[in-house]
């Protein structure tokens, strides 16, 4: 009762400043409609807030200008090309003034602007702002990248220039004159990480001598291939051959000198993984019961896969009996038909067609079945993935960057790497079969995370575009997957269901993985078996899959808690609206609230389905 006690108020002083009737403020008053829902009602934020958000905004541009002109790379991916000839300086001094500016934004932050005087909206804006810098000073005091993992400097080798001649809209012949000044700074990079590195662990310096590998590849080739019929070839040319010796020189410090000495932990431990769980997801769980939960959903998910797989047995093992219904032979019978599932699989050199003609039904499937209203105009280009990217999935998404919403996004592709083998190449393609690849187009692009991203690159705030959560963002791709489905998607077609349940269920052991890997001293071995056994992943699958677990930590977590958030958000308000719920109205609802945290969905998507589509 007090607090409510404590709300009307609050919610009188609302209503009377809107100047609503009285009947209307009554009913709001009966009902105990959150203030939110009243401002929505009013139609109306006062002038006085709306000054406090225009500062708030201010407030953010002044705080990327800064971040920009220390860190250009990342201004250069969010879509900011001021800085596009500069790459960061690295050293341990230019990162203490990183820090120093982190510091300086969030302590300066309510004196800059008085978060009561902002609107609901500028409020939420505020809110994460200050848990983005909150995460990052946590980040910097807890984790030491740039000493213990060789690969915080990967980006700066290759990225840096890559994304100049792939994302960028300004002039070819600019982006090449950039990446030429980028690519003569790339020394000082190298210098840093000789100087900055420690004992980094062992798996995370195999990863980044790989990574360097590559650079190494594109500046021999790739470039070239993106960089097509220019007049400043010959410079280009000139200034790749000298980064291809620094960065053979410096495979040799990699390969030498610090594997001599890397046997650093990688393990993050149960109360940094706890707190750093709770602030990068900002969803509301902490870390126990994000397993609880992720470790029954699990055991959910292989009882339905046996269902379906009892279904299909007679398609691929006719006149063959079912095996016993007992935990090892339901195991056997999801594994068998899984397995004959994967040898329905293209071509390699069929894939990218494969691609878009999947893209083509999925597309058509969405507006005949009003899922949601598709982004116009249509800016996703599905390329072949280049091939110094490929080797770890058959898909991933570049998204047009938040700050430059207008450049294409790209789903890329990817054919098995030409230095293969026969063997390889035929698990990946089983691993990643026709029906796979259409569950992955779902997730990747169409209603995923093309769409969900080109809607994000379009709400006004410029806080939400920038500083976008990777559990609602990860999360609405998972959750798209078994949405198309169980709206009919793919003729009903039980292999489908099956290949989207294991995905699904590869998600959900992402976060039991995440979990025991770093908190619970999990062997290599035991995750292994866990992935390969109980998840029915392949052996090279499973292989990467503990590979990243142990070069990472909590982002394996964001696909189960992220999809996790939008399912039982939509059930509840399909529950609340009965027949008055439209799946496509409230698909949009969600969507055009940007990559918010998934914590003010609740709130944000009920005031806009009492507006008008």
């Amino acid at each position: 009762m007090k607090a409510d006690f404590e709300f009307e108020p609050v919610l009188r002083r609302t209503t009377n400043e809107c100047q609503l009737p009285r009947k209307h403020a009554s009913f709001i008053m009966s009902k105990r409609i959150g203030i939110s829902m009243v401002l929505v009602v009013c139609g109306v934020v006062g002038a006085a807030a709306q000054d406090a958000d225009a500062r708030l905004e201010a407030y953010f541009r002044d705080y990327l200008d800064a971040h920009f002109q220390q860190q250009p790379l990342e201004g250069t991916r969010l879509g900011d090309h001021r800085f596009d000839h500069l790459l960061d300086d690295v050293s341990k001094e230019a990162r203490d003034q990183w820090e120093a500016l982190a510091r300086r934004t969030l302590r300066q932050l309510p004196r800059a602007v008085d978060k009561d005087e902002l609107s609901r909206a500028g409020r939420i804006d505020f809110e994460i702002l200050e848990h983005e810098l909150r995460k990052t000073l946590w980040l910097m005091e807890n984790t030491r990248p740039f000493e213990e993992d060789p690969r915080a400097y990967n980006a700066y080798l290759s990225d840096g220039v890559y994304m100049l001649l792939t994302q960028s809209t300004l002039p070819l012949e600019t982006n090449i004159a950039n990446s030429i000044a980028r690519m003569a700074q790339i020394p000082r990079v190298v210098e840093a990480a000789k100087a900055n590195l420690r004992r980094p662990p062992g798996q995370h310096l195999e990863t980044a001598i790989r990574q360097n590998q590559g650079a190494i590849a594109f500046y021999e080739t790739g470039l070239f291939e993106l960089a097509g019929d220019t007049e400043q070839l010959d410079a280009l040319k000139t200034s790749a051959a000298e980064v291809v010796s620094v960065l053979k020189e410096y495979h040799e410090f990699l390969d030498g000198e610090l594997r001599s000495r890397a046997d650093g932990e990688w393990r993050l431990g149960r109360r940094k993984f706890s707190r750093k769980l709770e602030l990068v997801l900002d969803a509301g769980y902490g870390a126990d019961e994000v397993l609880r939960d992720a470790e029954a959903e699990f055991e959910r998910v292989r009882r339905d896969l046996y269902v379906l797989a009892r279904q299909l047995w007679s398609r691929y093992f006719a006149g063959e009996p079912l095996p016993p219904d007992d935990p090892e032979g339901r195991r056997a019978t999801t594994a068998r038909v899984l397995e004959a599932i994967g040898r329905e699989h293209g071509k390699p050199e069929e894939l990218v067609r494969d691609a878009r003609a999947t893209v083509e039904r999925l597309t058509s499937f969405i507006r005949e079945n009003d899922i949601l209203r598709l982004p116009e105009p249509d800016r996703c280009e599905i390329i072949e993935m280049p091939e110094f990217r490929r080797g770890n999935a058959l898909a991933y998404l570049d998204a047009a960057p938040p700050l430059e919403p207008a450049t294409a996004s790209y789903y890329a592709i990817s054919p098995p790497p030409s230095d293969w083998d026969a063997e390889r190449v035929r698990s990946f393609l089983e691993e990643y079969n026709r029906h796979m690849l259409q569950v992955l187009s779902i997730h990747e692009a169409y209603p995923g995370h093309y769409v969900q991203l080109e809607y994000a690159n379009r709400v006004p705030s410029l806080i939400r575009r920038v500083l976008g959560s990777g559990v609602y963002i990860e999360g609405w791709a998972v959750y798209t997957e078994q949405m198309m489905l169980d709206q009919g998607y793919g003729d009903r077609d039980p292999a489908l269901r099956m290949s989207q349940l294991k995905f699904y269920l590869r998600a959900v052991a992402n976060a039991i993985l995440d979990h025991r890997m770093h908190c619970a001293r999990m062997s290599e071995d035991e995750a292994l078996r866990f992935l390969v056994e109980d998840a029915f992943q392949s052996e090279g699958e499973a292989r990467l899959k503990v590979v990243r677990s142990k070069q990472s930590s909590v982002q394996l977590s964001t696909y189960f808690v992220g999809r996790m958030a939008h399912y039982r958000l939509r059930q509840e308000i399909q529950r609340e609206l009965g027949d008055e719920f439209s799946l496509g109205r409230y698909h949009e609802a969600v969507l055009e609230q940007g990559s918010v945290p998934v914590k003010y969905l609740p709130e944000l998507v009920r005031a806009r389905l009492n507006r008008p589509r």
